[in-house]
């Protein structure tokens, strides 16, 4: 059997028809600046940042992902104003709650010890956000675009009933399972 690597990550994706709202706003931004990076995924907030993992062990990661989240309660999120990180990404605020960043937490230590991944950076000075524009953002157009953003921002809030494990195909983020918090 081949050994091929895939690369994955864990993240909340908002309810329709907020879901529908932030693609719809990320479709704009490719209009009307040329920015489509951020569309190569749905609308998420990461929980785990991208690793790679055997597809030969999929399933595995799968249920033991399950096992994880099965001890992890619903919480509420609300998404709204603008921010930014330095000059190239834009993202929507996200207030949460604690439970948030101790799920994420958790999380992290369970990636490192059951499931042996390493732990970035990112992981461990977590921010949740949710990214409208990024890479392909030029930097004599990123105050237009936060402008834009400003003027156009998509507001709600949601439950978070369930994660999902997103997988690149094809240069693009797919969800390929979803996996319930317990109620």
């Amino acid at each position: 059997m081949t050994k091929v690597m895939g690369k994955y990550f864990l993240a909340i994706v908002p309810d329709e028809p907020l879901k529908d709202a932030i693609t719809d706003l990320k479709e704009q931004l490719r209009a009307s600046f040329g920015i489509k990076y951020a569309l190569k995924s749905p609308p998420h907030i990461t929980l785990k940042m991208p690793f790679v993992h055997s597809e030969n062990k999929e399933v595995e990661l799968v249920k033991s992902l399950r096992k994880f989240f099965e001890q992890e309660k619903s919480f509420s999120l609300s998404l709204g104003r603008i921010g930014s990180f330095g000059n190239r990404v834009a993202f929507m605020k996200v207030k949460y709650p604690p439970e948030l960043l101790f799920c994420q937490q958790r999380l992290i230590a369970f990636s490192k010890t059951v499931l042996k991944k390493s732990i970035e950076l990112s992981d461990t000075n977590y921010h949740p956000h949710l990214t409208l524009a990024y890479r392909d953002v030029k930097k004599d157009q990123f105050e237009q675009v936060l402008e834009y953003l400003k003027g156009n921002s998509v507001k709600g809030s949601f439950n978070v009933h369930q994660v999902y494990l997103l997988k690149k195909v094809d240069g693009f983020w797919r969800i390929i399972e979803e996996i319930k918090l317990s109620s």
